[in-house]
């Protein structure tokens, strides 16, 4: 049965997308069967793995959301072998208003995820920059969360609401959602607020603090514009050590 691990922060520019596409690749790269579910309507995650997401394909995460599709039926290779896709794209902004009329609609991509669970040790779930109804459905749908965290001014800022956001979604809707962990993204070692940041999320959130902390890293912002995680694009680098990284820590935390 596969492990559900969203990403989320309604933060833009954390690292969120960057987070779900390595890890993702890194846990397949360590031969688990991973999914990963590009639940955000601006498809960076989905143009990150070398996936058109101007492509009207008609088999995205949009049509398995409003009932016209199933997951299996949208899911596509990717170029690691353990690794699958099911890409966004930005009809996804609609099913935002179109899951408002339907009954139960937090728990459409719960719902969805039943057919293809057995078929994945991990499921990463890549929610937008935003707390509603596409995150609701996220949070809903997954066993844990990870929230990156930018150790840059105003880290801190934001998280509030999105703790507040999964409190209510553990007292209403999935009351078995933990926290995987916090994770401290865009470190750049040689600046005095970055190291006091990693000091202040570590004071305020102890042992949810994840031990691997990103690195900033340039092989690791350039790799989607060339449609690769970073592990194919440059596997030495500080970013494929990093994600190798965390990804084995989130393999010991569910073993």
């Amino acid at each position: 049965m596969g492990k559900i691990i969203a990403i989320a922060n309604q933060k833009g520019g954390v690292g969120k997308t960057t987070t779900s596409i390595n890890l993702a690749a890194s846990l397949a790269v360590l031969e688990k069967k991973t999914l990963l579910i590009d639940a955000d309507p601006q498809a960076n995650t989905t143009s990150g793995l070398d996936f058109d997401p101007d492509s009207d394909s008609g088999s995205t995460l949009y049509e398995v959301l409003i009932g016209r599709k199933k997951m299996s039926e949208v899911t596509l290779d990717t170029q690691i072998k353990d690794l699958k896709i099911v890409p966004s794209h930005i009809n996804l902004v609609g099913a935002e208003i179109e899951l408002i009329k339907v009954d139960n609609k937090e728990l459409a991509l719960k719902e969805a995820l039943r057919e293809v669970l057995d078929q994945y040790e991990y499921i990463i779930i890549d929610c937008p920059p935003s707390l509603g109804i596409i995150t609701v459905n996220g949070l809903t749908a997954a066993d844990s969360v990870i929230i990156p965290v930018q150790t840059e001014f105003f880290a801190l800022e934001g998280l509030g609401k999105l703790l507040n956001t999964i409190k209510l979604i553990q007292t209403k809707l999935n009351p078995s959602l933990k926290i995987e962990g916090f994770l401290l993204t865009m470190f750049d070692g040689r600046l005095r607020l970055a190291n006091q940041v990693v000091e202040d999320v570590r004071h305020h959130f102890g042992s949810m603090v994840f031990n691997t902390v990103i690195q900033r890293n340039v092989r690791l912002s350039e790799a989607p514009s060339h449609g690769k995680p970073v592990i194919l694009y440059d596997a030495i680098s500080a970013g494929t050590n990093n994600y190798l990284n965390l990804a084995k820590e989130v393999i010991a935390k569910n073993s």
